[in-house]
């Protein structure tokens, strides 16, 4: 089907220096900017030898929405809503539309994303790509679970229709797959129905990493979204203090009588934007050292009911644009784990590790993961998951890390692709045991290896 005149022309390929997020490793690739199918399917058959990968807003922290040489798809133009059943909750929508902008429109209405990272700067695309969770996970599992069906073209230039029910290997090849069995070019999603956009909030600061782990244990079956900040720099009888904080959608019976005329308002937006002329070692072990400090004492010891905003509560780091430059022209890599619930001996050594590296992390997230679903590449299984964003510049970094990912694999964890920049490709099929699953699948479907990027050459995924 055409939409009218911009479908007549092929939008031009633009030469751009493209990273991730944490702003390390940029290759140089040819970039077009779709706005319709039909310019996808020509884009794909333009490629040259160097395949093509999808990209979206680019929060993936590492390598994977880049293919130096290639050709990426800037997916971010497709962002129209094709259908919305505000009966039932269920939206039909182009690749490249943000949560962010499903929260703009249906919050209003009565319906929530179903699952969100740290940020609503996600598109639909790339929500299916890494499979992201958030902090529901052990409540509601991840973003594939939500979702009812995809459009996907393939390597041949065929659109598929797949379904979890009608093509299940492809359905869960791709959910989490990062972009290797072909580009989405748009899904049916299922949203999350709420009374109001405020969000009932329980905190609770926690002296050590015991009470922290034990309070979350307790709390799985309590709220729907849990989170912990953990104190990464904290030593002695502190190793592991945080602060918990755990939350459930409002009933319009707990707001304020002045705000229930407009139970439902929803207001996004920045506050500030860091400069790109941050000292890169602005970020260390003194100042972290002293940020921690300030976020654990300013914490209330225990606090019930507080009402927040859904940015507040979801998205704090959206309220500052352009955050990664904070980590100066060096930049940060994200590491995160998962390890199951029986192995928590090798969480605390992880703690452990870093406490006496005196490694710091400006953010150090804690959450529980329920069961994972059946994606062969998707990163959530019942246990422990810890994240941690380390200044690139952190004397000593690099053997730290060695000897983390030695810990997580012994302990039968592994590492997030969305957020990895560095592993070790012989550690791919320790860390998850599928992959020759995954790799089958992709071969009937992409078999020339036609969607490929910079971390599946890294990885040898591709």
């Amino acid at each position: 089907m055409s939409d009218g005149p911009v479908a007549d022309f092929f939008p031009a390929a633009q030469r751009k220096s493209l990273n991730g997020w944490g702003r390390t490793a940029p290759t140089t690739a040819d970039v077009v900017t779709p706005m319709t199918r039909e310019q996808v399917a020509d884009a794909l058959r333009r490629r040259t030898d160097r395949g093509v990968i999808a990209r979206g807003l680019g929060r993936s922290y590492g390598d994977p929405a880049q293919n130096g040489g290639g050709l990426v798809l800037d997916m971010t133009s497709m962002n129209r809503v094709l259908d919305a059943d505000l009966e039932n909750g269920v939206v039909t929508v182009e690749a490249g539309v943000s949560l962010d902008r499903l929260i703009e429109l249906f919050v209003p209405f009565g319906f929530f994303v179903p699952v969100t990272p740290g940020t609503r700067q996600v598109t639909v695309g790339g929500a299916i790509g890494a499979d992201v969770h958030g902090k529901n996970h052990h409540a509601h599992g991840s973003f594939c679970d939500h979702v009812l069906s995809m459009d996907l073209l393939l390597a041949d230039g065929t659109v598929r229709t797949v379904t979890p029910e009608g093509d299940p290997e492809l359905f869960w090849a791709t959910a989490g797959g990062m972009g290797l069995t072909g580009i989405v070019l748009s899904a049916v999603v299922r949203m999350t129905p709420i009374e109001t956009s405020l969000v009932s909030v329980d905190t609770d600061r926690t002296r050590d990493l015991d009470e922290i782990m034990a309070l979350m244990a307790e709390t799985d079956e309590k709220y729907a979204y849990t989170v912990a900040w953990l104190d990464c720099l904290a030593k002695g009888r502190n190793l592991g203090r945080s602060v918990l904080t755990c939350g459930e959608f409002a009933r319009l019976e707990d707001l304020p009588a002045k705000k229930r005329a407009n139970p439902l308002k929803f207001k996004s937006g920045t506050l500030v934007t860091v400069p790109d002329i941050v000292p890169g070692r602005l970020p260390n072990k003194f100042t972290m050292g002293l940020f921690n400090e300030m976020w654990y004492r300013k914490a209330p010891q225990h606090k019930v009911g507080q009402l927040q905003s859904i940015s507040a509560f979801f998205h704090p780091l959206d309220a500052v644009q352009e955050w990664n430059r904070a980590y100066g022209k060096t930049g940060f890599l994200q590491y995160q784990f998962v390890v199951p619930f029986e192995r928590e001996a090798a969480l605390r050594q992880v703690v452990e590790k870093i406490s006496a590296a005196g490694a710091p992390s400006s953010l150090t997230v804690l959450k529980r993961f329920g069961p994972g679903n059946r994606g062969y590449l998707s990163f959530p299984k019942p246990g422990w998951t810890l994240t941690l964003d380390f200044p690139t510049n952190t004397p000593g970094l690099s053997r730290l890390l060695h000897e983390l990912d030695e810990l997580v694999l012994s302990n039968d964890g592994r590492m997030y692709l969305a957020k990895d920049s560095r592993m070790d490709p012989a550690d791919m099929a320790r860390m998850y045991p599928r992959l020759e699953e995954f790799r089958t699948v992709r071969a009937k479907v992409d078999p020339d290896g036609v969607f490929v990027s910079d971390q599946a050459r890294r990885l040898g995924l591709a």
